[in-house]
């Protein structure tokens, strides 16, 4: 599938961080995903001692939630842990990884932050703009902002604020499960992104697609 190159990763953290201000404006924050036949899941494993990490993309097709296509790669992280960073440290291992996908999915989701980020530049965002189709971020901890109750229940939902702005919501996908933290990546409005993630819902805290990158990057078949 295509990748656009629109800017070096060999970069330093000042530089990093003025990339990510310089993107953030380009993100679209509204639109609508008439037919979704594949969705894709992202997820990225820890560093080992020797610096080396896996990306996972997972392709499902919807709404059988079958996976169609898995695409992993294995390969040294240069850029340091940096909070608010990450994707400076873990886009590469997508890129490779999409690149070698046969399927051009219709949305990604992402484990990890879109908007709701301190320069509104997180993974699924980044993501967005490298391949130009929507995408969003749903991620296991909140990395800016604050929110308020949501309810036990499943579909319940509070805005994540941050200064004010909305920057995303708290989603409870699992009853008394404690929620996932959905964004904005590209491409799609905050309700269409809470939408998705529910619909992807099987009976676990995290959505498919997400999950089994998960387990793919992990190479574990762990649940969430």
């Amino acid at each position: 599938m295509e990748v656009c190159d629109i800017h070096r990763w060999d970069v330093s953290v000042a530089e990093a961080k003025e990339i990510q201000s310089g993107l953030a404006c380009r993100v679209v924050r509204v639109g609508s995903l008439s037919t979704v036949e594949l969705i894709a899941g992202v997820d990225i494993s820890g560093a080992n001692s020797d610096g080396v990490s896996r990306g996972a993309i997972v392709v499902l097709r919807y709404p059988a939630m079958e996976v169609v296509e898995r695409s992993m790669v294995t390969m040294r992280v240069e850029f340091p842990y940096v909070p608010g960073l990450l994707s400076f440290r873990e886009m590469p291992l997508i890129i490779a990884a999409c690149k070698k996908l046969r399927t051009t999915p219709d949305l990604f989701i992402a484990d990890g932050q879109g908007i709701a980020h301190p320069r509104r530049l997180g993974l699924a965002s980044h993501l967005g703009l490298v391949l130009g189709l929507p995408a969003i971020g749903c991620a296991k901890s909140i990395l800016c902002g604050t929110h308020g109750d949501l309810g036990e229940d499943p579909g319940g939902r509070a805005l994540l604020l941050d200064n004010e702005e909305i920057v995303g919501a708290a989603l409870r996908t699992k009853r008394k499960v404690k929620p996932v933290y959905v964004s904005i990546g590209h491409m799609v409005d905050l309700d269409e992104a809470c939408r998705w993630v529910l619909t992807c819902c099987k009976g676990y805290r995290l959505p498919e697609p997400t999950r089994l990158a998960h387990q793919a990057a992990s190479g574990s078949n762990n649940s969430h």
